[in-house]
């Protein structure tokens, strides 16, 4: 096997792994998904480490949003797969209010074209995603205006006593 032949080999096996390439000859299908599968669980764990607004607003989802995202790509950094993976939950309408606020924020205080790596922003900026205004002038940054919340009910309803039963409170058991 020459070194040719090696490195094409290794290359299609880390693109079976995280690019959802197909698996290459000679490995077994079922021990390869499940690698990749622990990857991309991985990979969620760094992303939400510096996005963590977007991942704690998606809650028990974001392991599944992110892997359904990230399946067939391959990573650029946690910091640039989270961008890119807000930007496309915004231009989807399905960015949550906290994601919204965090993204906001990234965009007041840094450029970022989804080709080249994030440069800090120099001069005053704004920042919007999902109705969220995120401002940055001389290094500070301030959310100006959050997005929308969705409305909760402000109290949450009692349970009503059982008519005639003096009060007391009606158990259920198995």
């Amino acid at each position: 096997m020459t070194t040719g032949d090696l490195a094409a080999r290794q290359a299609a096996l880390v693109a079976a792994l995280v690019a959802g390439a197909p698996p290459p000859p000679g490995f077994a299908p079922g021990p390869l998904a499940a690698a990749r599968t622990a990857l991309l669980r991985k990979r969620a764990g760094d992303v939400a480490r510096h996005w963590p607004l977007l991942a704690a607003a998606l809650g028990p989802s974001w392991p599944g949003v992110f892997a359904g995202w990230a399946a067939d790509r391959p990573t650029n950094g946690s910091l640039r797969d989270g961008w890119d993976l807000a930007r496309h939950l915004h231009d989807r309408g399905e960015l949550p209010a906290l994601g919204a606020d965090e993204l906001a924020t990234r965009e007041a205080t840094t450029r970022y074209d989804g080709r080249n790596p994030p440069r800090r922003r120099r001069a005053p900026a704004l920042g919007r995603a999902g109705g969220a205004v995120a401002g940055q002038l001389a290094g500070r940054v301030r959310l100006l205006r959050p997005a929308p919340r969705p409305a909760v009910d402000p109290a949450p309803r009692r349970a009503r006593p059982t008519p005639g039963t003096a009060g007391s409170r009606v158990w259920i058991s198995d």
